[in-house]
């Protein structure tokens, strides 16, 4: 359904509902800006949920090396004074070749003073928590102090944020905020800030560059065209300067890796053909991706297709779509995290005009309310109110001691979810990953874990592995619960174990 233009000339109710608020503010310079104690809670509640999930996620070894381990290690590397590295990635792996994120770089004072996954745990939480902020203060203006908590509680509690928060730490959490507040203020025709909190974008992610420039669109269509083309090809410079310039310096390959996205399926480069393919059926076949889309619409009863902002979810949608890679297309992981706020501003915005023009918002309200509890129970936020969630696991205090035993700056491999407890103090890569650092110091395996969880490779790749290691000179240092330490012998550091045994 094609989005309505945004119109330049209001309609006489919300020409009074402005007037009125202008004479409030008139008399009451600080009323405009003022953040009513509610709210400030909300957003406090919201980010103690989600900062009580992640830590907890963590301590019960549920984190994970992608990417949770990569993104400490870089931000360690910010912290040290250095570019970003990932040990995880690949050894000295520069991260900004991977992807253009130096907005990490601000988390690293705070790792200076407590370095810890927790810290960007904590902060990720943080970033997300405080998107609520311009969303419920936009609605309360609008549309009153009860449809601003029901919309706060919707959006806070929604299936992409759940499923974000349930995922470790992702720089787009820094896009959250931005991103509501820049469409916040587009909507209440504050251009200037709109631009102003969209071009930051251009720092957190690469991709992002395009959203800045759909952001740039709609103010020139609101009415400051100069400012929209100017934002427009920022966003649209930084985009092709990072994927074309920048990644390829950094990475060791020359080019930017996330390209083989667009090829076929398996991989394959499918010419032509198979790109019109992509591009076009491709964008809603298999079925999971429709799915997607319909649940992204779910909680805003569709009604989020009514406003123009939500034209800057288009671009994060077709590269997700379009992409080979099947974890895109679906609900799980943090990528729908970029999405929900721009899906609530739409709805929020599509309220407004709703009311405006003297319809009822109460039953979308209503609506919006019951689909988001009904999907809940589907999410990682539901994990929160689980007996088994905060059930204390003796396992845990077994890795914490097996873990102790290895010295900090030490070379490490280790099993996925053992990584980002390592991250701090060694230089620890992934066991099984193909690209990890050859013949380490030590090695520690979880050998317990379910299959479903299990990564990068089997059980019996696994076993069969830390046989040929021991066979190469390890010794066992510990085995205990399932969890296996192996020390290399000092004198052989300057062996190579081959490839099918690290």
């Amino acid at each position: 359904m094609q989005a309505p233009p945004i119109s330049t000339t209001a309609s006489a109710p919300r020409e009074a509902a402005v007037e009125e608020r202008e004479t409030d503010r008139s008399r009451d310079p600080a009323a405009g800006r003022r953040i009513p104690w509610w709210i400030w809670g909300l957003a406090g509640a919201l980010f103690v949920s989600y900062a009580a999930l992640s830590v907890r996620r963590h301590d019960m070894l549920l984190s994970h090396s992608f990417d949770l381990g990569i993104f400490e290690q870089a931000v360690r590397s910010y912290a040290e004074g250095h570019l970003p590295v990932s040990e995880v990635k690949g050894p000295d792996f520069p991260v900004l070749g991977d992807h253009f994120s130096p907005v990490l770089a601000l988390i690293a004072p705070l790792y200076l003073l407590h370095p810890s996954t927790d810290t960007l745990l904590v902060v990720h939480a943080a970033l997300i928590a405080s998107s609520v902020i311009p969303l419920a203060l936009w609605a309360r203006r609008t549309l009153g102090a009860a449809a601003a908590v029901v919309i706060g509680l919707c959006y806070g509690l929604s299936w992409g944020i759940a499923s974000a928060v349930g995922f470790d730490f992702h720089e787009v959490a820094f896009a959250v905020p931005l991103l509501a507040c820049s469409l916040t203020a587009l909507a209440n025709d504050r251009l200037r800030a709109a631009a102003y909190w969209a071009l930051p974008l251009l720092l957190v992610k690469e991709d992002l560059g395009i959203s800045v420039a759909v952001i740039g669109l709609l103010i020139a269509r609101r009415g400051d065209r100069r400012l929209g083309i100017v934002t427009a090809v920022c966003g649209v410079t930084g985009t092709l300067l990072a994927m074309t310039v920048i990644l390829p310096a950094f990475n060791p390959s020359g080019s930017y890796g996330y390209l083989m996205w667009l090829d076929g399926p398996g991989g394959e480069d499918g010419g032509l053909p198979a790109l019109l393919h992509k591009l076009t059926i491709g964008l809603i076949t298999p079925v999971q991706k429709i799915t997607t889309l319909v649940l992204l619409l779910a909680p805003t009863l569709f009604l989020a297709l009514r406003s123009p902002l939500l034209l800057v979810a288009v671009p994060t949608v077709l590269w997700r779509f379009a992409s080979s890679n099947e974890v895109h297309w679906g609900t799980g992981y943090h990528y729908s995290l970029v999405l929900m706020p721009i899906v609530f501003a739409a709805f929020v915005d599509a309220l407004v005009r709703r009311r405006s023009a003297g319809g009822g918002v109460r039953r979308y309200l209503a609506a919006s309310a019951a689909i988001t509890a009904l999907l809940l129970p589907q999410f990682p936020l539901w994990q929160l109110v689980q007996p088994a969630t905060w059930r204390s696991d003796h396992r845990r205090d077994v890795a914490d001691s097996v873990m102790d035993l290895i010295p900090e700056g030490a070379t490490v491999q280790a099993s996925t979810h053992l990584v980002p407890h390592l991250v701090s103090r060694t230089s620890v890569s992934l066991y099984g990953w193909a690209d990890s650092r050859p013949y380490p110091e030590w090695i520690m395996v979880d050998t317990r874990v379910p299959d479903h969880l299990r990564w990068p490779q089997s059980a019996a790749e696994e076993k069969f592995k830390l046989r040929s290691a021991v066979k190469k000179g390890y010794r066992t240092v510990a085995d205990r619960e399932g969890f296996v330490l192996l020390e290399r012998p000092s004198s052989a550091s300057g062996t190579s174990l081959g490839p099918e045994d690290s």
